[in-house]
């Protein structure tokens, strides 16, 4: 016979993904709020383990860990002057897809979703640069250039968030799934992931300044103890929330990405980090 504890305690965790499902529309109010929701930059994290080697960069094996990127390896020329640079260009960004995981599977990415998702990076890169270097579109002196390559880049299989979150005690299982498997505390196998390598170039000789790597992926059930109550429930409710969308966590991961380029330019370059 079910004692009535044991079936209130069923029913609380039937009703947790409910919860939290209510806390996102009590925090939104209105879809696309991001004063509301936050910058989102926090639901995705730096998966070492998936750090890509695809040809694009000149030296792999000089890349490091940075100080300021909670996981992201990169390098800079020692002579690099940065406050030489006032203009920036982002070239055409190129995309490589990751092998699908299933051996009986294909990985098939319609065409229009890559191009709306480079745009939404282009985008990111320019609106965060801009309040503190001119937006060109041609190289030369004074310019630099940003080359990137998406990477092993795999949208979230959103049929299985769905199922996760349907099943009883599920939630329990998954929040603690990513780092029982390796993975960013959060993230569970189904999550979406797109790696990153970048090249930043002297627009006047073409020289290579810096060069970075990166892999990012997203977390369900992300946490950021270190933002306060507001902060840590704008990230619980943005992580949850993108689960349910194929591509939430790339766009996410972009504009961290972007956020990073801008205040290490700023802070190279001796200006003031625009405010976002």
């Amino acid at each position: 016979m079910t004692t009535p504890r044991i079936v209130e305690r069923s029913r609380t965790t039937r009703l947790l993904p409910v919860a939290a499902l209510a806390g996102c529309a009590f925090l939104t109010g209105c879809a696309g709020d991001s004063a509301i929701m936050g910058s989102g930059t926090n639901i995705t994290a730096t998966d070492k383990a998936r750090l890509t080697q695809s040809g694009f960069l000149t030296d792999y094996a000089r890349l490091k860990p940075t100080p300021w990127g909670d996981g992201i390896e990169c390098w800079r020329a020692p002579n690099l002057d940065a406050k030489s640079f006032d203009k920036v260009l982002v070239s055409r960004i190129v995309v490589s897809l990751a092998p699908s995981k299933d051996k009986n599977a294909e990985q098939m990415i319609d065409p229009s979703d890559l191009k709306t998702l480079t745009d939404y990076f282009h985008n990111s890169l320019d609106k965060a640069l801009k309040p503190q270097m001119k937006i060109v579109d041609k190289a030369g002196p004074g310019v630099v250039v940003i080359r990137i390559a998406l990477t092993d880049l795999v949208p979230t299989k959103v049929t299985d968030s769905l199922a996760g979150t349907l099943i009883p005690y599920a939630f329990i299982a998954e929040a603690g799934s990513g780092v029982a498997t390796g993975r960013p505390a959060g993230s569970t196998p189904y999550m979406g992931e797109t790696g990153m390598e970048m090249q930043f170039r002297d627009g006047a000789t073409g020289a290579i300044l810096a060069e970075c790597r990166d892999t990012q992926i997203g977390r369900k059930y992300a946490a950021d103890v270190n933002a306060g109550a507001v902060g840590a429930a704008q990230t619980w409710a943005g992580g949850y929330l993108n689960s349910f969308q194929a591509w939430s966590y790339a766009k996410n991961a972009f504009d961290k990405w972007s956020l990073l380029v801008a205040e290490r330019f700023a802070k190279l370059r001796g200006v003031t980090p625009p405010a976002q």
